[in-house]
C-alpha cells in the first residue's frame, strides 16, 4: 500500500453532543461496553461447557458472539477516550487504518455469518431428517472459515481504496471512529471514483447477503406452513425469531449509512452507535432471553458455580475449626 499522506495524525470529533453530557455519556457507554463483553463471553463459555449445545446452530452463535465482542472493542474504547480527554481524540494514521480494517473485517464477516446462519436454519427445518448428515463438523468449520476469509478480503479492498489516497489536511474526522465515508472527505484529490467503487463493493455484499437471507426465510416459511401441528409450527417460528431480530438490527442501520445518497455526519454518527455499540449487546440478550436451551444452560452453569462456592466455604470453615480447636 503506497502511503503518500502528509497527515500523520487524525482527530476524531466524536459524537455530536453538548459538553455537559460528556460524563453521563461516558457512564452509559462504559456500562454498555462492559455488559457487551461479559454477555458475549458468557455465551461463549456456556456453549463451550454444555455438551447439549454442541450443535451447528450454536457453533455459528459462538462465532457471532466472538465477532460481537471484538466489534465492540474496536470502536467503543476510543469513543470513551474522546469523551473524557481532548487528547483522546487523536489517532495516528496507521492506527486509523488498522481500526478501519478491523471494523469492516468484523462487520462484513458478521454479515456473511448471518447468511450462513439463515441457511443453517433452512436446512434444520426443511431437511430435518438429513440435517445431521448435511451439517457435519467439517462442513460447519468450512462455512465459518469461508465467512472469515470473505470478510478479510472485503475489508482489505475497503482499506486499500481508502488509504491509497493522499491526505494533506484537514485532519478532523467527523465521526467517533475511522470509517471510509468521513475519511474520504479529507482526501486532497477527487474521490468520486473511489467512493463509487466502495459503494458498489458494500452494496453487493450487503444486498447479496440480505437477498440470500430473504430467500432462505421464504423457503423456511413454506416448510413451516407444511407442519401439521400448531405446536410444531410455533416451535419452528421461535427457532428463527431471534435470528430475524438481530439481522434486521444489523442490516437496517448499515443500509441507512452506506447505501443512501448524501450524508449527514450527525445523523450517521447516531445511527452508527446503534449497530456498532448496541447491536453487539443486543445479540446476547436476544439469544439468551428468547432461547430456552441457552437459558437452561446458563442456569445449570450458575447452579454449578454456586454449589462449588458453597462447598468451598464449608471446606474453609471446617479447616478453620480444625486448626483452632
Amino acid at each position: 500500500m503506497t502511503n503518500v499522506s502528509l497527515v500523520k495524525t487524525f482527530f476524531l470529533t466524536g459524537l455530536p453532543h453538548a459538553p455537559e453530557l460528556d460524563t453521563p455519556l461516558f457512564g452509559i457507554f462504559l456500562v454498555v461496553y462492559v455488559l457487551t463483553v461479559v454477555g458475549n463471553l458468557l455465551i461463549l463459555l456456556v456453549i463451550t461447557v454444555d455438551p447439549h449445545l454442541h450443535t451447528p446452530m450454536y457453533y455459528f452463535l459462538t462465532n457471532l458472539s466472538f465477532i460481537d465482542m471484538w466489534f465492540s472493542m474496536v470502536t467503543v474504547p476510543k469513543m470513551l477516550m474522546t469523551l473524557v480527554s481532548p487528547g483522546g481524540r487523536a489517532i495516528s494514521f496507521h492506527s486509523c487504518m488498522t481500526q478501519l480494517y478491523c471494523f469492516h473485517f468484523l462487520g462484513s464477516t458478521e454479515c456473511f455469518l448471518y447468511t450462513i446462519m439463515s441457511y443453517d436454519r433452512y436446512l434444520a427445518i426443511s431437511y430435518l431428517l438429513r440435517y445431521a448428515s448435511m451439517m457435519r463438523g467439517r462442513t460447519c468449520a468450512l462455512l465459518a472459515t469461508t465467512t472469515w476469509l470473505s470478510g478479510s478480503l472485503h475489508s482489505t479492498v475497503q482499506t486499500t481504496l481508502t488509504f491509497r489516497l493522499p491526505y494533506c489536511g484537514p485532519s478532523r474526522i467527523q465521526h467517533y471512529f475511522c470509517d471510509a465515508p468521513p475519511i474520504l472527505k479529507l482526501a486532497c484529490t477527487d474521490t468520486s471514483a473511489i467512493e463509487m467503487v466502495i459503494f458498489v463493493n458494500i452494496g453487493v455484499v450487503a444486498s447479496g447477503c440480505f437477498l440470500l437471507i430473504v430467500l432462505s426465510y421464504m423457503s423456511i416459511v413454506r416448510s413451516i406452513l407444511k407442519i401439521r401441528t400448531s405446536e410444531g409450527r410455533c416451535r419452528a417460528f421461535q427457532t428463527c425469531a431471534s435470528h430475524c431480530i438481530v439481522v434486521l438490527c444489523f442490516f437496517v442501520p448499515c443500509v441507512f449509512i452506506y447505501l443512501r445518497p448524501g450524508s449527514k455526519e450527525a445523523v450517521d454518527g447516531i445511527v452508527a452507535v446503534f449497530y456498532s455499540v448496541l447491536t453487539p449487546l443486543l445479540n446476547p440478550v436476544v439469544y439468551t432471553l428468547r432461547n430456552k436451551e441457552v437459558k437452561t444452560a446458563l442456569l445449570k452453569l450458575l447452579s454449578w458455580y454456586l454449589f462449588k462456592v458453597n462447598n468451598q466455604e464449608k471446606t474453609d470453615m471446617a479447616s478453620f475449626y480444625f486448626i483452632y480447636n
